[in-house]
């Protein structure tokens, strides 16, 4: 098959199945060449203006796969070799069985893998549930390496005191399916094991716009149209644990720093004369109140872990790359719109004994 005829025809793989097979990317996207395996997974990272190569040949000879720059785009491809592993590790654990987890995990993990369903959980679906399990129940365990050190790493460099992880998913793939998936993993395995803390059943869900909040009600064990029966999440001897989940849905927006009491409805200019001077607006919220503030919707149901996802997490970024020069007044403006802090909310994952 030539190039030409397969790109004409881009659907290599199923949808329910691990891939295997992918199209090879050269220097200006697809080249129609088709690679037994996974794509490993790259990055296209922008190259500031001062660094590109001056007068660099748009011909020639095509560089390295791991280090290719791109002159047109400004844009250089970058391995990203955590993940592969993490990849390559789940996959392993995976064929195994999936050695490690609880009981109850074990249930759910076999229910969404299952290939009779009616209703398939999608392959991209399945993998990022799998992969947040792997790290919360196996990773560390058993032999298998602890990615949950250089997760913490990168968290070091990035997020310092907010540790995350992301799972990032193509739009359209069923980002809410697997909130829903994470969910119900957690809340299933609190109940049958309350006192281990790499579990909770209080969650809270943060969103970039009230549009999304609204559409994310079904992720709430008592909406009529939750995904947990029309997506059949959780088998039937489960179902019954999902009652005891707390969730609270919000937009970013929420976490914003708000006037106190005093000063609502002082006028502009008389703020700037009780404000000249100091460095800390002593009239906003502390961030400390802030988290009261959010969290008293969660407060009084039940102690412990919070899990918190963040929906469409692109909203939620680094002030600027590490590299980059000093942000005028505008990128601070723009910055300061779009950072979310979020610290003290729960302990890190717990670690193996």
């Amino acid at each position: 098959m030539s190039p030409a005829e397969s790109l004409e025809n881009p659907i290599l793989n199923s949808p329910y199945e691990p891939p295997a097979r992918h199209f090879v990317l050269g220097s200006r996207g697809p080249t129609g060449e088709i690679r037994v395996g996974r794509r490993p997974s790259e990055s296209f990272i922008p190259i500031p203006v001062g660094r590109r190569r001056r007068g660099a040949s748009k011909a020639g000879p095509e560089p390295e796969q791991d280090t290719l720059d791109f002159d047109v785009t400004g844009e250089r491809r970058e391995v990203n070799s955590l993940i592969n592993d993490i990849r390559a590790r789940v996959d392993r654990w995976r064929a195994y069985g999936y050695p490690g987890v609880t009981p109850v995990t074990r249930k759910l993990l076999q229910h969404w893998a299952d290939p009779t369903r009616e209703d398939r959980v999608l392959f991209c679906q399945r993998e990022a549930a799998e992969t947040a399990v792997y790290l919360a129940e196996a990773a560390g365990r058993r032999g298998e390496p602890d990615f949950r050190l250089r997760v913490d790493a990168e968290n070091r460099t990035h997020n310092e005191g907010l540790p995350r992880v992301g799972l990032k998913m193509a739009t359209g793939s069923g980002k809410t399916i697997v909130m829903a998936m994470l969910i119900a993993w957690q809340t299933a395995n609190k109940a049958f094991s309350p006192r281990d803390a790499r579990f909770t059943n209080r969650f809270l869900v943060v969103t970039p716009g009230i549009t999304i909040r609204d559409r994310l009600r079904v992720l709430l064990p008592a909406d009529t149209a939750n995904y947990y029966r029309e997506r059949d999440l959780v088998p039937p001897d489960l179902w019954s644990t999902l009652a005891d989940a707390s969730i609270y849905i919000t937009n970013f927006h929420t976490f914003l720093l708000r006037d106190a009491k005093e000063i609502r409805g002082v006028a502009g200019n008389t703020r700037k004369l009780l404000n000249a001077g100091k460095q800390v607006d002593p009239f906003k919220e502390k961030p400390d109140q802030m988290v009261e503030r959010v969290l008293r919707d969660l407060a009084g149901r039940g102690r412990g872990e919070i899990v918190v996802l963040n929906d469409e997490a692109h909203h939620c970024y680094q002030d600027r790359p590490l590299d980059a020069g000093p942000l005028d007044a505008e990128a601070k403006e723009r910055n300061e719109g779009a950072r979310v802090w979020f610290r003290g909310v729960g302990p890190s994952p717990a670690r193996p004994g």
